[in-house]
């Protein structure tokens, strides 16, 4: 499972243009432990991916998913831009944020 977590992380943080020590910033760790989180070395610690899972704007299940079609569709979404700051990256996380409970009300209003 930490290989999977270590995949995803990666594809997902360069599908969003960041670095790892954007990232590690972000999430309040060092860039080595974030290094070792993507490498699959050290386990990733929940609160961690649920950060992570934030930043990115996705389900904290994709970290977990090993299917690569579910993480393309994920990677097609994702949002780019240079320069962030740590406060930049709160803010698109928080924005993220609010489309991901958007969609997930509009899935539970068609059922």
């Amino acid at each position: 499972m930490k290989s999977t977590i270590a995949k995803n992380l990666k594809a997902l943080r360069e599908a969003n243009g960041y670095t790892q020590e954007k990232v590690a910033e972000y999430l309040g760790i060092g860039r080595s432990a974030y290094a070792n989180y993507e490498s699959g070395e050290r386990e990733t610690p929940l609160d961690v991916l649920e950060k992570a899972a934030a930043l990115f704007g996705c389900e904290l299940s994709l970290l977990f998913e090993e299917d690569e079609a579910a993480m393309r569709n994920m990677l097609v979404c994702a949002f780019r831009a240079d320069n962030l700051n740590t406060a930049d990256m709160h803010e698109v996380a928080s924005f993220k944020n609010v489309v991901m409970n958007y969609l997930k009300m509009e899935r539970l209003l068609e059922k």
